[in-house]
């Protein structure tokens, strides 16, 4: 899912993958860039909105050149609770992977909707 080999652009170094309640699978790269550039999690998400897959279920983040598994930052973190609250993200923990409800993995978050009241 990732393409900057050892020595490569470095652009994008981070893939995700988004199962949509349909079955559908959606994939998206990250892109490094000094202003912060869209985490592979975001991109993933919006490709299966604009797929039309409304209803993610669960999403996974990898790293490239096998290093697994890789666990959301705290602003996909944020956006995901904000967008979608019943989204399930695979997540490495000692124990090997799980997946977790993303109120779980982002407890105490700030919460957008309530704050708009």
């Amino acid at each position: 899912m990732t393409d900057a080999p050892d020595g490569g652009d470095g652009l994008h170094t981070m893939g995700a993958g988004v199962l949509a309640a349909d079955g559908t699978m959606h994939a998206g790269v990250n892109f490094c860039h000094f202003t912060g550039g869209p985490c592979a999690e975001l991109v993933a998400l919006g490709a299966a909105r604009a797929a039309g897959a409304g209803d993610p279920q669960v999403v996974v983040a990898v790293g490239n050149q096998g290093r697994g598994i890789k666990n959301p930052c705290g602003r996909c973190r944020q956006v995901m609770a904000d967008s979608y609250p019943r989204l399930r993200v695979i997540v490495q923990t000692p124990a090997g992977a799980r997946s977790i409800a993303i109120g779980e993995l982002l407890p105490w978050s700030f919460d957008w909707v309530a704050e708009q009241a």
